[in-house]
């Protein structure tokens, strides 16, 4: 078994979570209650029994939306408590069309993968 590692050091987690928009297609709001669903599956007492800083953790969110574009990358990494976050934003989710909204129904999945230096 490999273990991944980037810049940032080793992998030691990776979460899936899923979000919606169903009233207003918006991919952004929808983004992040996706990674907001994968970071509520996460608790890491590795920290504190480690005495590692949150501050040396790297966080890379991916999150699949129809319309990539659309979403602000930002404002989703500025949100995420912990760590150094980046956030990208890549072609996938889903868009459900709604007879009641002109809009429809969009769909997120979001990877949230933290990282720390190679460890010792």
């Amino acid at each position: 078994m490999s273990v991944k590692t980037n810049a940032h050091g080793q992998r030691f987690i990776i979460e899936m979570g899923m979000g919606n928009d169903l009233y207003g297609a918006d991919q952004t709001k929808a983004a992040a209650r996706a990674i907001e669903d994968a970071l509520r599956h996460s608790s890491i007492p590795m920290f504190e029994v480690l005495g590692v800083s949150h501050d040396d953790m790297a966080v890379e969110v991916t999150v699949g939306v129809p319309d990539p574009e659309t979403v602000d990358c930002i404002a989703l990494a500025e949100k995420l408590p912990r760590g150094r976050a980046t956030v990208k934003a890549v072609k996938g989710g889903l868009r459900v069309d709604t007879p009641a909204s002109a809009q429809g129904i969009v769909v997120a999945t979001a990877a949230v993968e933290a990282y720390l230096p190679l460890q010792a």
